[in-house]
């Protein structure tokens, strides 16, 4: 086994679309080799086993991201192993890890420290990004992979677990016996929030624009699903809580990924003082509140991505519970990243899209 670590990497990067279509400037995805520097005090050498898409990478190869950085790879997801690191007696070497997606937010329990909160990932803001074979981080910016879950299904976890924690756990207050519905199930966060409040011992029911994503959540154990594109689905909620839920007919808590008119069309079937709790708006890009849920005392709360510290605490709840996360494809090689790009853009897939970094002979070594 060479002790000789890695001096190049192959990045999937940013680079300025060749030719560019309409208003928006578009953005290229590029498998390049670059060079790896000397690893400084306090930094470790990751050999990334695999990764996973999010919307954002779709978002920034249409240019509508802010701080869009021209060169810097892909991708906030990333799991693999530590190969190197600056002190030579580290105790994370040859140890399992995933990339803490995010920078500007540690531990506050309400909002990021940083005005900035950053998304590591295309980003102008810090150069680096999981789509490469290899990585330089900080140290304190890696956290210990649970041994129940293989890299594959890790690489779906970063940025999905810690906005499902921080809008179900966190916000959400979700606990055992709650009646809890989350809409626009099939996406990575939603089902990461979907199996930790099933692990709290609350009761779900989902949305969802497909029947066969509604049958996949019932079968990881939802109680119901219901079709948001059925003008009467909150009716049908209320009839199937009533069924189901007969000594507390009402939902405690919402998981909304949707926006638009999630209160006004879930008031009559939400408890007085429940809590919707809002981490994307895909549907519409502003949420009605009216007097009548004022009168009922129901909560509107925003939600992004949490701090380190929910990242860390959520890993904890996921190895205890052995929650793995849902991996729709695997894709072989960063080399055929496009296909994870298409299937995001079809937006067809149930659960996170995965990457499998292809590597050469494996390398450990101490500097």
């Amino acid at each position: 086994m060479s002790s000789k670590l890695p001096t190049t990497t192959r990045a999937l990067l940013v680079r300025p679309a060749r030719s560019s279509q309409g208003k928006a400037r578009l953005y290229d995805a590029r498998l390049e080799e670059q060079d790896l520097r000397p690893l400084k005090k306090g930094e470790l050498l990751v050999k990334i086993n695999a990764v996973s898409f999010n919307h954002r990478d779709q978002w920034i190869r249409l240019g509508k991201y802010p701080a869009i950085g021209e060169g810097s790879p892909f991708g906030a997801d990333g799991a693999g192993t530590v190969i190197g690191a600056a002190d030579a007696n580290d105790p994370l070497i040859r140890k399992r890890v995933f990339l803490v997606p995010m920078r500007g937010w540690e531990k506050d329990p309400d909002a990021p420290e940083s005005p900035d909160l950053v998304i590591i990932g295309g980003s102008a803001k810090i150069p680096l990004g999981t789509f490469s074979e290899y990585v330089i981080v900080e140290r304190d910016q890696v956290v210990r992979s649970p041994e129940h879950v293989d890299d594959e299904h890790l690489a779906a976890w970063p940025v999905a677990g810690t906005t499902a924690w921080r809008a179900a756990i966190v916000n959400g207050r979700v606990k055992a016996g709650d009646n809890v519905l989350i809409t626009g199930i099939g996406g990575g966060v939603a089902l990461v929030a979907m199996q930790l409040c099933l692990a709290k011992g609350a009761k779900v029911y989902v949305t969802s624009g497909g029947k066969e994503k509604i049958d996949s959540a019932v079968k990881m154990g939802a109680t119901a699903g219901f079709n948001y594109k059925d003008a009467d689905w909150a009716a049908q909620l209320g009839k199937a809580l009533k069924a189901t839920s007969k000594d507390k007919p009402l939902l405690d808590v919402i998981v909304d990924s949707g926006g638009g008119e999630i209160m006004t069309s879930t008031n009559k079937i939400l408890k007085a003082g429940g809590r919707v709790v809002c981490y994307g708006m895909t549907a519409v890009p502003k949420i009605t509140f009216t007097m009548r849920e004022v009168l009922k005392n129901q909560q509107l709360i925003g939600s992004t991505m949490g701090s380190h510290r929910d990242i860390v605490e959520a890993t904890k709840f996921m190895a205890e519970h052995r929650i793995v996360p849902t991996v729709s494809h695997v894709i072989d090689g960063l080399e055929n990243a496009q296909e994870g790009f298409d299937l995001i853009k079809a937006g067809a897939h149930f659960g996170k899209v995965v990457v499998r970094i292809r590597h050469g002979r494996e390398v450990f070594a101490k500097l």
